[in-house]
């Protein structure tokens, strides 16, 4: 029986992003994936900003923007004329949202895309992905998780990951259940097809006409294809065929059905938002689609998956290869349901046409103030806090997201001498007071929030001593 570090169950974004977190930290990991390949479609195809930063921190940013693009703009169609513009997404409101950041809009990537630029950079560190390789079963006891699988021999972890999607098989073995509603009771086509004659300027609408739901066909940026949603009346079975689409196409839209010259990958689904009941069972942690599923209305899902693997890959590869105690590993769940339930919101609001997208949706004002890992000695007031993200910022010739790229910690010191730590992983940055920061001693988490702020020198070594890194 094998043994390794970590067994990442599932080869879409989130297991692939944690392979690739785990991998520049030293960490022994296997990614499983059932399938034979990867996925083929373009599911989730928007990286809000913040993900585009985890992104960049991960090495893949340079890749993610050569395929890619921004969002165009919706063209809305009614008996073969264009009739108007729609804005689905506000390039005013994103910027002025953004912040410090780099990021001021939505990139489109299809899902596909995404997922072969981290594998290519997982295997570039080392890590590996075993494809068809289905889990039949798992047991744990204080030291190690076993997983039986359908093909292969059988693995033993010190921790698992599922990674597996909304029908998660670990999360079934484990037990743990779901709680969540209906979004939409209106199931809904998505393609990626081959078409003529449509430009691919515009995200083409076509709306509801008598007995019909709604289509929209958007160019995805960085390939030949278009994506294709189609709604249905509830009760119906979308046909996913080649046929099926060219009859809901030329139903809905002036295309002919010959205008349609091939479809690449066909999927139906009934949107809906559920929430794990718990993200961790003993050594098994759920991440993505397995501990939360979204409406992809918003694009929220794979941006909130992306970064639960980023938040639990540095503390797993903590306690892996530094010692840390792995009591921070509790953190996880502490820190991450909150967000995915927050997240989940937003979505159905999305959907439902109840929330905006744009600065809700950027996820860039996402933090964890209310953790335990957060620890702030100043006075309470409205700046920035323990447990916010790290803003970006120039000190001289330093940018401080240059300086925080990387498995390590960062200190901070703006205005004030940086003491001394015991811990190796961590990199001193000096300057002079910087605003959102002002001044003080702040130490950046290795996924880029303030762990502690302050401007104890005694009080931070006892942070670091406790909690911090070695």
């Amino acid at each position: 029986m094998r043994t390794t570090d970590v067994v990442i169950v599932g080869a879409g974004p989130t297991g692939l992003a944690l392979g690739v977190d785990l991998a520049r930290r030293g960490v022994d990991a296997l990614v499983l994936e059932k399938a034979d390949g990867l996925f083929p479609g373009s599911r989730g195809k928007g990286l809000q900003p913040r993900t585009m930063e985890v992104l960049e921190d991960l090495g893949v940013l340079d890749a993610i923007l050569a395929a890619g693009g921004p969002y165009p703009v919706g063209m809305i169609w009614r008996d073969g004329e264009r009739v108007g513009e729609h804005v689905m997404l506000d390039p005013d409101e994103f910027k002025n949202a953004a912040g410090d950041s780099a990021f001021t809009q939505p990139w489109m990537v299809p899902q596909w895309r995404t997922q072969e630029i981290l594998f290519a950079r997982l295997e570039e560190l080392g890590g590996r992905v075993e494809f068809g390789r289905e889990l039949t079963g798992l047991g744990q006891d204080e030291e190690y998780v076993t997983l039986h699988c359908a093909s292969g021999p059988d693995l033993r972890a010190r921790y698992v990951v599922a990674a597996d999607g909304g029908r998660s098989a670990v999360r079934r073995a484990l037990g743990i259940g779901m709680t969540g509603e209906t979004v939409d009771p209106n199931p809904v086509l998505v393609s990626d097809v081959r078409i003529t004659g449509l430009d691919r300027d515009n995200w083409h609408i076509f709306p509801p006409g008598e007995g019909d739901g709604y289509m929209a066909i958007c160019p995805l940026a960085g390939t030949e294809d278009f994506q294709l949603v189609a709604q249905f009346p509830e009760g119906t079975e979308p046909d996913t065929s080649l046929d099926g689409i060219r009859k809901v196409a030329a139903a809905r839209s002036h295309l002919a059905p010959e205008d349609i010259t091939e479809v690449r990958w066909a999927s139906e689904f009934r949107p809906r938002a559920a929430l794990a009941d718990r993200f961790r069972s003993g050594r098994v942690f759920l991440a993505g689609d397995a501990a939360h599923v979204h409406s992809p209305a918003g694009g929220q899902g794979l941006n909130t998956s992306v970064q639960d693997a980023y938040n639990l890959g540095w503390k797993l590869g903590a306690v892996l290869t530094d010692g840390a105690d792995p009591v921070l590993l509790d953190t996880y769940e502490e820190e991450r349901r909150p967000i995915a339930a927050r997240m989940l919101g937003i979505s159905t609001g999305v959907h439902r046409g109840e929330v905006r997208r744009g600065a809700a949706t950027m996820q860039l004002g996402l933090g964890y103030r209310e953790s335990p890992l957060s620890e702030d000695t100043r006075p309470p007031a409205d700046t920035l806090r323990a447990g916010d993200r790290a803003p970006d910022a120039r000190l001289g010739d330093v940018r401080l997201f240059d300086a925080f790229r990387g498995p390590h910690w960062t200190l901070v010191a703006l205005g004030t001498e940086a003491p001394a730590l015991d811990a190796r992983s961590v990199h001193v940055v000096e300057g002079l007071p910087q605003e959102p920061y002002g001044k003080g001693l702040f130490l950046v988490r290795p996924d880029g929030y303030v762990g502690w702020a302050g401007d104890s020198a005694g009080a931070l070594r006892s942070y670091v001593t406790r909690l911090g890194p070695r």
